[in-house]
């Protein structure tokens, strides 16, 4: 069995530097190997690549760009995650859901609550800390998704597989397209 693939939105670059800012600031050092993300699919089966290549092509085809509101601070257990909202991305997901639907694990079945992690893998008391230290300062504001990014899981770092970009504007695929370097990311949300 091949490994599985795990699918984020891409966000514009002063979003993603601003989001990979507060997770480095944040996240534990020896645990944060992975850039800022919005998990849309957990674990896609790899075997299926082309047909969910063909799935990300068509359905981020016919979609624009999309402003996401990053609206609020949101404490986690042992974390703390930044909540977004966008209908548009909500009909991404559906639309793809129905796609990948006998593929998809009961944790990809589940409702989509866009967020970006900043802190995991702390204490319960340095995350309420944390939550209520961003939260009384914290002011809404827009982030950009700009596409679908493919990563193959293989128990460590990501490994890119491709970004399309919304409107049609085409795949860039990792490396030789079935893999390539990785970024950094790895499997902690």
């Amino acid at each position: 069995m091949t490994d599985p693939l795990v699918m984020t939105l891409a966000l514009d670059p002063d979003a993603q530097r601003r989001l990979d800012e507060l997770r480095a600031r944040w996240f534990p050092r020896a645990r944060n190997h992975l850039a800022a993300h919005v998990t849309l699919f957990h674990a896609l089966p790899g075997d299926e690549l082309d047909a969910v290549r063909q799935a990300v092509a068509e359905v981020a085809g016919a979609a624009a760009p999309m402003a996401m509101a990053v609206h609020t601070v949101r404490p986690l257990r042992h974390g703390v995650a930044l909540d977004m909202a966008s209908s548009a991305l909500g009909s991404v997901h559906a639309d793809l859901a129905g796609r990948f639907g006998p593929w998809l694990t009961r944790q990809d079945r589940q409702s989509l609550h866009p967020h970006v992690t900043v802190q995991n893998k702390v204490s319960e008391q340095e995350a309420a800390t944390l939550a209520a230290d961003l939260g009384s300062s914290f002011e809404p504001w827009t982030a950009i998704g700009t596409g679908l990014e493919l990563w193959w899981y293989r128990g460590g770092p990501w490994e890119h597989v491709a970004t399309v970009a919304f409107g049609g504007g085409g795949a860039r695929d990792g490396g030789a397209g079935d893999g390539g370097a990785g970024d950094g990311r790895e499997g902690e949300d």
